[in-house]
């Protein structure tokens, strides 16, 4: 256990790439995988490692998120662990958070109250496995100010993100933003490091950048273009960067090795829950060794019924994930991720989609590629995902992925 860290959490994101399905939560309360929210991922990484000091920072339409939390996510106070829920209070004045760094700082009393040795300081929006105990021992090894952890990407699409630059030891030397011609990584040049986000500071120095950036009033208050670059530049406190693609979890595949999706957008939201339902994936829900734990009501089993094949009305799943509570009454499910009591009625077809909890598929209704929130009711006959410029005078359609929001009614 790793009782002299605090983790701090950022679970604020408002998520407005991934609209309508932020329209009514927080990006990091989306469900995720059948029967997760993307939240539980960096969770399930922090306890998983052995850190029990966690506190998660909420900002944007944050109850359901909270309600996650407080109902599923238990550690014992009897020996110090705790998850907390953080709400923005405007404790520094009468502003919500403005940039990551604001964000911490606006909590500082946090950090003056558990006077831990070290601060993690990770995001909640990302799907990826972790160990980040072997990242702080990078971090307490070198004697780190920061230590920011970097996955290497190939360098024609590191436009998209922030990307390091680090010498021969992996000290950083320039952080840039989406550059148009980003440098690549030592021995490497066909990949460049992009930045997750993810961050540990010894707490000593995370305070000191904390207050010299809250006192720049040219600053943005972000990590990355702020704290991070001014780090670098005056060279008070060394910055390391750590190599993601080497952080090892008992029983992962190789092809599993360095795998980090940012589902930020519809398409790779959708992108990301395909790739849980290929027969080989990336991405391995199944790891007894590494679970991802989450708030789980009580249902009864998955089920399946009818065996009509004459008539075409035979409930069947193909290449999907079933979560618990759902029937398929004689419809076909193809490569598909299916949240808890969702209903699929006779007849019906549902290919390459994503329904969340609650969704009823009306007989004879043909979905693909769509995305369904919450408690929609598709009704008989429906077709969906067949005639796109049809659906988007209703519907989104971003990428060629419909999303039907909650509340929606045919």
């Amino acid at each position: 256990m790793h009782d002299d860290v605090l983790v701090m959490i950022l679970a604020g994101g408002e998520g407005s790439r991934l609209r309508p399905l932020t329209a009514e939560r927080a990006k990091p309360a989306v469900p995720f995988g059948g029967r997760y929210r993307i939240i539980d991922f960096a969770l399930s990484n922090f306890v998983n490692s052995g850190f029990f000091k966690i506190k998660v920072l909420t900002q944007y339409k944050s109850e359901s998120l909270a309600q996650h939390i407080s109902r599923g996510w238990h550690l014992t106070s009897q020996v110090d662990q705790y998850i907390e829920i953080v709400p923005a209070q405007q404790r520094t004045g009468p502003g919500w958070y403005i940039g990551s760094a604001d964000a911490i700082y606006q909590n500082l009393n946090l950090i003056a109250d558990e006077t831990p040795r070290d601060v993690c300081v990770f995001g909640a929006d990302n799907i990826y496995k972790m160990d980040v105990s072997q990242m702080l021992r990078f971090h307490r090894k070198r004697n780190a100010g920061l230590t920011v952890a970097a996955i290497p990407v190939p360098i024609e699409e590191a436009h998209n993100f922030g990307v390091i630059e680090v010498d021969e030891n992996w000290k950083l030397v320039r952080f840039l933003e989406k550059p148009k011609k980003p440098p690549h990584m030592p021995g490497h040049p066909e990949l460049a490091l992009a930045s997750m986000g993810n961050y540990i500071f010894d707490a000593d120095t995370l305070v000191d950048e904390l207050l010299k950036d809250a006192s720049d009033s040219t600053s943005v208050h972000d990590f990355g273009k702020n704290i991070i670059t001014n780090m670098v530049t005056k060279g008070e406190h060394p910055v390391y960067v750590y190599d993601f693609s080497r952080n090892f979890i008992e029983g992962q595949t190789d092809a599993e090795k360095g795998y980090w999706r940012d589902v930020g957008t519809i398409y790779s939201y959708w992108e990301s829950s395909m790739e849980l339902v290929s027969l080989t994936p990336a991405f391995n829900l199944y790891n007894r060794k590494w679970p991802i734990r989450s708030y789980y009501e009580h249902y009864p089993p998955a089920k399946f019924v009818h065996d009509d094949p004459r008539n075409a009305r035979v409930g069947t799943a193909v290449n999907s994930i079933v979560a618990e509570g759902v029937i398929v009454s004689g419809g076909m499910i193809r490569s598909s991720v299916l949240f808890p009591r969702v209903r699929i009625n006779s007849y019906s077809h549902v290919e390459e989609c994503v329904l969340f909890e609650g969704v009823n598929v009306g007989r004879r209704a043909r979905v693909r590629r769509a995305i369904v929130d919450k408690n929609v009711e598709i009704p008989p006959d429906s077709v969906i995902g067949y005639d796109l410029e049809a659906d988007a005078k209703r519907f989104t359609v971003s990428d060629g992925i419909v999303v039907i929001p909650k509340g929606t009614v045919f």
